[in-house]
């Protein structure tokens, strides 16, 4: 099946979160403490799971090694239920929290304090929501039991080399961008990263969201906005989200712009609006970012990006 399909096999999960994971605290989440070897820059880490587009990396938590999805999409980290079981951890928070992933149901969960390293980064007292993550976090999903969300990635730059697939973070204090690569207008929403894209000339604010595997998905209002509830044809897809499947209207966009690139015939899963504040309208995903290096700097908002060289018909086409 084509990567830019929308109806992904198990093995390339569209997010973890599903394009957001928004989780409704009543705790002052406290920042993890990250502490970075020297040079300030982590090893880098392969990614683990060959067919997926989004970036999975092995850590380790209570000397146990796991995978966990780097996941720019989730507003704060999240571990499998059945994991905390069976590390039989133990430092709870004690306030509930109510969890959202796009075409998921609401999951009432717990928070833990866990002890995370990413190859030669150590991440103490980091915060992360204990859900039922379901496809999410089994063999025949991603096998992802760990969701690493935007409270760690606002603490580090994190690099993603797409062509070699693998991942490194470094300390923003010191951290120096390639000149090989150009910056890209983002901004801060929330603790989001957003870019403006078009969808048929249409100019839409996009989560920029690595969990994500396709290249764009938008809330039904924001699809209506662009025009692509015009009575054109549409298919049934589906996606793993929060706790399980769920179903999403797969519609053809004409064109996507992001920066200077431009796509053709996009296949873009449309999924019901919702009343919750801050949820997405649209999820800008690791189709954009298709062999190409990325630093992405959510604590300062910034974005950079290797120009994209290959001018295949279908694929997209950078402007001169």
């Amino acid at each position: 099946m084509r990567r830019r399909s929308f109806l992904i096999r198990a093995g390339a999960a569209v997010a973890a979160i599903g394009g957001g994971l928004w989780l409704k605290d009543h705790v002052i989440w406290r920042r993890p403490r990250l502490t970075f070897p020297e040079g300030g820059t982590s090893a880098w880490s392969p990614f683990v799971v060959a067919d997926a587009a989004t970036p999975t990396v092995r850590v380790r938590i209570a000397g146990r090694e796991i995978i966990a999805l780097i996941d720019s999409g989730a507003q704060y980290s999240v571990i499998d239920r059945a994991l905390v079981e069976a590390l039989g951890l133990t430092t709870f928070f004690d306030m509930p929290m109510v969890a959202y992933g796009v075409g998921g149901q609401p999951q009432v969960g717990r928070g833990v304090t866990l002890d995370v390293t990413i190859g030669s980064l150590s991440v103490g007292a980091l915060r992360a929501a204990i859900l039922d993550l379901g496809p999410i976090a089994s063999a025949e999903g991603l096998g992802a039991p760990l969701v690493l969300g935007q409270d760690l990635l606002g603490e580090a730059v994190l690099e993603l080399d797409m062509k070699r697939r693998r991942a490194r973070f470094a300390d923003p204090g010191g951290h120096v961008v390639s000149p090989a690569l150009r910056q890209v207008p983002v901004r801060r929403s929330g603790t989001a990263l957003t870019a403006e894209v078009t969808v048929e000339g249409a100019v839409l604010r996009a989560v920029v969201d690595t969990g994500f595997s396709s290249l764009i998905a938008l809330s039904q209002g924001a699809a209506e906005t662009a025009g692509l509830l015009d009575g054109r044809p549409e298919t049934a897809g589906s996606s793993i989200v929060l706790g399980g499947v769920a179903r999403a209207r797969v519609i053809e966009a004409r064109t996507v712009t992001f920066g200077d690139d431009l796509w053709r015939g996009v296949a873009t899963p449309v999924f019901a609006d919702s009343p919750l504040p801050n949820y997405p309208d649209a999820l800008l995903g690791m189709e954009a970012f298709e062999d190409r290096e990325i630093t992405l700097d959510l604590g300062r908002g910034r974005l950079h990006l290797s120009p994209m060289m290959d001018l295949t018909v279908g694929q997209a086409v950078t402007a001169p």
